[in-house]
């Protein structure tokens, strides 16, 4: 005779589901573990930086490319920058090359572009003789410079505001405006100064396109903040 098969107690599934249910939790808590594990390891290998190898004509280059500080990898500009640092070939006239392709983008992050560890790239661009260093050392101050007119300008525009807005006495706003119209023309005389003395900066030798685009950009920042205090002269008028 076959016996019969004696049903479970609840308190024995019960037990079941329980050991289920634990093995269910140690899986999910061993999976999450290893994910951690995972991002704390690229987080380190993202604050080592990635090692590339840069060749420049005959030269060679093993460099270590750090993220900048709050970022989470290297970008195109970190690479430029160290390059920069090695070889003396200045930003401006670096050309640099991965697989055939040209980076141009300065905020591409490296790892978008396919490189890795070890991975070689190749830079075309020639050092600054020390005419053009000179040169580029007074562009830079001239920089310098629009930046501090440029905080000037703020002030000044704070002071209008303050005006018209009714700040100061009405029989001191008539003085207090001819002062603040000396002032603007004081500014944008100071700009045209700047822009001259850059004119001075571009004899024929110095026709690299890097240099150019320099003063380019000192250029258009010192027209945008001459249309501001050109503005502020017609607020000055009403």
């Amino acid at each position: 005779m076959k016996k019969k098969a004696r049903p479970r107690s609840a308190g024995s599934e019960e037990v079941t589901r329980n050991e289920e249910v634990s093995r269910s939790e140690e899986v999910v808590r061993s999976e999450e573990a290893a994910l951690s594990e995972e991002v704390a390891r690229s987080e380190e290998m993202a604050a080592a930086g990635l090692s590339v190898t840069v060749t420049h004509s005959n030269e060679k280059h093993d460099l270590q490319v750090i993220p900048q500080e709050g970022c989470s990898e290297p970008i195109v500009q970190d690479l430029a920058q160290v390059v920069e640092e090695a070889t003396g070939v200045p930003l401006p006239f670096q050309k640099l090359i991965f697989k055939g392709k040209s980076l141009k983008e300065m905020k591409t992050p490296l790892s978008a572009l396919g490189i890795q560890n070890g991975c070689r790239i190749m830079l075309i661009g020639k050092k600054n003789s020390s005419e053009e260093e000179v040169e580029l050392k007074k562009l830079k101050d001239l920089e310098r410079s629009v930046e501090k007119i440029a905080h000037q300008l703020e002030e000044l525009n704070k002071e209008l505001t303050g005006i018209q807005q009714g700040f100061l006495a009405k029989d001191l706003q008539a003085e207090a405006l001819c002062k603040l119209d000396r002032r603007i023309k004081a500014t944008i005389e100071q700009f045209m100064k700047i822009l001259e003395e850059i004119d001075t900066l571009l004899p024929l030798t110095l026709s690299q396109s890097g240099f150019l685009a320099e003063c380019d950009t000192v250029e258009q920042n010192i027209c945008l903040e001459t249309e501001r205090l050109q503005s502020t002269n017609l607020a000055l008028a009403d």
